[in-house]
């Protein structure tokens, strides 16, 4: 959930989000490793975190270029990168920043769109540092319907951004991509938690896009 914005300073999700990576339940894990299943090429990673992906990149990828924006986790994510099989390059950036260089063959964003400034302008970017039918892959917090919509409101109204590094739960991240230019490819929603827990970040919208 790293932002992608213009001066990236949250000390206290830098110190919680290392914690709360480490203990991902199986099903998150299980999800992550799904949507990276079948890469190749060059690949940019968006909000790598603390590298989390990292170990579950496939062989076939030549290589990673990830951004992290928070100083704090990008130290983390260099360190991460140090010890996989694929070459993973870390860069103190925010997307908007980034200069890419190449097109790239796939974009991956993992619980990352909830949290930056504006996803219709950071889908817009990613769109332009993809080739031509270059992939995005996504596994996002979603905005959910009923009880659970309600609470992701109120969540986002009050001090669940400020605790969770501007994370916004309440969103149609799905709506956003197709707007940026994207052809959904395939997509479903996955409940992590069960129905009753008091949480808003439960339901998860993991998919492939295509830029035309």
């Amino acid at each position: 959930m790293a932002s992608a914005g213009a001066a990236v300073d949250n000390p206290f999700f830098a110190r919680i989000w290392p914690y709360i990576a480490a203990h991902e339940v199986e099903a998150i894990k299980a999800l992550r490793r799904e949507n990276l299943a079948g890469l190749s090429g060059r690949v940019l990673e968006v909000g790598a975190g603390i590298g989390t992906n990292f170990p579950h990149y496939p062989e076939s990828v030549d290589e990673v270029v990830a951004v992290e924006p928070e100083q704090r986790l990008t130290v983390q994510a260099r360190a991460a990168a140090d010890v996989v099989p694929v070459r993973v390059v870390v860069h103190g950036d925010t997307v908007e920043a980034f200069s890419g260089g190449e097109p790239f063959d796939a974009v991956v964003c993992s619980l990352v769109l909830c949290s930056v400034a504006d996803p219709g302008d950071v889908l817009q970017r990613l769109h332009s540092l993809l080739r031509p039918g270059g992939e995005l892959r996504y596994l996002e917090h979603v905005a959910s319907r009923g009880m659970r919509g309600r609470l992701q409101r109120f969540a986002d109204a009050t001090v669940w951004p400020r605790l969770f590094g501007n994370c916004h739960t309440h969103r149609d991240t799905e709506r956003e991509i197709v707007a940026a230019g994207f052809e959904v490819q395939t997509a479903r929603r996955e409940e992590t938690l069960p129905a009753w827990a008091p949480l808003p970040v439960s339901e998860l919208a993991l998919g492939r896009a295509r830029r035309p």
